[in-house]
């Protein structure tokens, strides 16, 4: 199933997308719509954002960092979020700013304390993120909140997409059109149930909660009116355009 948040006119509202249609059930009335009617929004509204930081090992080693013994955790807020086709807004007090796509898990109930095995009853469906980053506010705040934090510095969607294995998907990176980033979610380091587990264990998540999964190899920089496009393999494709503030 793929599910999408939308707006048309002044009214929003979440939709299975088939095709190129949107069809949302009102009673026993379903409404359909063409996807080039309506506004994409993001797909979710959560409490946080919580995302994972060298999380594929190919990664850790181009950014000449060892390998995390457990998962390395930080929050992004929720008003960073931006949905497809929104622009990235390019800080002027930033001098660096990256990209880093992502395959993000969407919680599905509140849940607190989950074992590995339990982790797919909390799951709802996965989508795309891209972790902007102001790479040199990271490098000498010490802490990455101000670096990560920026309004529209997490695009996610387009949509939500349920029942898939997101242990072996193609993850790429297109900048104007040249791929930069292309690897496979089986290279993460830590699987999805483990992350929830140990998320779980420190944190009530709950439901719309994203947990982004960490980024492959290939992390580099944006400039004013860059495309980019974060594609995974049966999950979608999420595009911004960069706007230099």
């Amino acid at each position: 199933m793929i599910i999408g948040h939308f707006r048309y006119g002044e009214k929003t509202f979440y939709a299975n997308v088939k095709g190129c249609t949107a069809c949302t059930t009102r009673g026993l009335c379903e409404d359909t719509y063409n996807l080039s009617q309506l506004t994409v929004l993001p797909p979710t509204k959560p409490s946080k954002i919580v995302c994972l930081g060298l999380n594929y090992q190919d990664h850790a080693e181009e950014v000449n960092m060892e390998t995390p013994e457990k998962p390395l955790i930080f929050l992004k807020p929720p008003s960073a979020m931006i949905a497809h086709n929104d622009k990235i807004i390019y800080p002027g007090t930033v001098k660096q700013l990256d990209y880093e796509a992502e395959l993000a898990v969407i919680i599905g109930k509140r849940c607190k304390n989950i074992k590995v095995k339990k982790a797919d009853d909390v799951i709802f469906g996965y989508t795309c993120f891209n972790d902007i980053t102001a790479r040199d506010f990271q490098r000498v705040d010490g802490q990455w909140t101000r670096a990560k934090g920026y309004d529209t510095f997490a695009p996610i969607g387009p949509y939500i997409v349920t029942d898939i294995d997101p242990h072996n998907l193609s993850i790429k990176t297109r900048v104007n059109g040249k791929v930069k980033q292309d690897s496979n979610t089986r290279n993460m380091i830590f699987s999805i149930p483990e992350v929830i587990e140990f998320i779980s264990n420190i944190m009530t998540l709950e439901k719309g909660d994203v947990i982004a999964t960490g980024t492959p190899v290939g992390v580099g920089e944006l400039f004013d009116k860059d495309q980019i496009e974060v594609e995974i393999e049966h999950v979608g494709i999420l595009k911004n355009t960069v706007i230099k503030e």
